[in-house]
């Protein structure tokens, strides 16, 4: 399943309960897609990067070599944050007065903290990498966070494309107030006081900036909204284990995903105890199994692939292709 799919999709996402190996799952599946001949971009999402720990070696927020035709790298949080304010408030100091800049500065002071902030600069960010990684990738794989944080972010293009389409009509209709005013001011003798012509000029720079950068933001929150609803280019994939409360946090994530349009495309069962060993490890399969049957039950539509445990840790790239023989 997940082999048919890295050869099918330009885009797949890997998401699920924390500590279920969505990391190596995903990483396994880039690698395999590489090996075939694809040119891959392994991406990490998760604030608690095991990118690096998976591969044994340092990974950053930049594209690094992972194995041949596999490039990785690790999306920090703070780091995007911190870099999406400064790109926001070097845009601002070009667009506002300068005696304002002190209180631009003060502002994204402030909304370094703001609630929701994280998601937006790392959503805008995950727009970015799309944008371009579609251009130079055969397949971008992203390793997400848990489950609550993914459906979250799955959620947010649509909600960013809608407020951002809503801030350019108030900016549309602020500009027209203005243009008429200006118009007003021509037949007015208090021309020259009010609107001098390099005053006009300079609001007419700023109006024509903010539009720039909303109409920006929106084809870009467009473009990643379009391609995560696209079901012949994406795909999502729930990792969990074959336990209570993954089994249904994975139902309930399924649903989520679904309201956002995210098409999920199958479910992999991670760490399944293998029936032969003895009366406890059949016991435990047993008792996996009946958790099971209340996933199929739930979403029986899905393809499911039953990953079993091993006896020793997957750490690097000959351990990950060892294992992706198993996808």
């Amino acid at each position: 399943m997940l082999l048919a799919l890295a050869q099918t999709k330009k885009i797949l996402f890997f998401g699920g309960k924390g500590g279920v190996g969505k990391t190596t799952v995903s990483a396994a599946t880039a690698l395999a897609r590489s090996q075939a001949g694809g040119k891959v971009l392994l991406v990490s999402t998760d604030p608690a990067h095991n990118l690096g720990h998976l591969f044994d070696r340092a990974i950053g927020p930049k594209p690094v070599r992972l194995a041949p035709g596999l490039d990785g790298l690790e999306l920090d949080p703070d780091e995007t944050v911190r870099l999406h304010l400064k790109e926001i408030t070097s845009s601002l100091h070009k667009l506002m007065p300068v005696h304002l800049r002190g209180e631009v500065d003060k502002h994204m002071a402030l909304s370094k903290d703001a609630p929701g902030m994280q998601e937006a600069a790392l959503m805008e960010r995950i727009a970015e990498v799309v944008e371009q990684g579609v251009k130079d990738y055969d397949l971008i794989v992203f390793d997400t966070a848990p489950s609550g944080h993914t459906a979250r972010l799955m959620a947010l293009p649509e909600m960013m494309s809608a407020w951002t389409e809503g801030l350019i009509k108030r900016q549309e209709k602020a500009d027209s107030f203005a243009q008429v005013v200006r118009d007003l001011g021509r037949d007015s003798s208090m021309e020259e006081k009010t609107f001098s012509a390099e005053s006009q000029d300079a609001e007419k720079m700023r109006e024509s900036g903010i539009r720039g950068i909303l109409h920006r933001r929106r084809l870009r929150f467009t473009h990643l909204r379009d391609q995560l609803s696209n079901k012949e280019t994406t795909a999502f994939v729930i990792v969990l284990a074959a336990e209570r409360l993954p089994v249904l946090e994975s139902i309930e994530l399924y649903a989520q995903l679904k309201a956002a349009q995210v098409n999920v495309a199958g479910l992999v069962v991670n760490k399944r105890t293998p029936e032969e060993g003895g009366e406890f490890m059949r016991a435990r399969y047993q008792q996996e199994q009946a958790h099971l049957d209340v996933l199929t039950s739930a979403l029986p539509h899905l393809p499911r692939h039953d990953l079993y445990l091993l006896a020793q840790d997957i750490v690097g790239a000959d351990a990950l292709s060892r294992f992706a023989e198993s996808l």
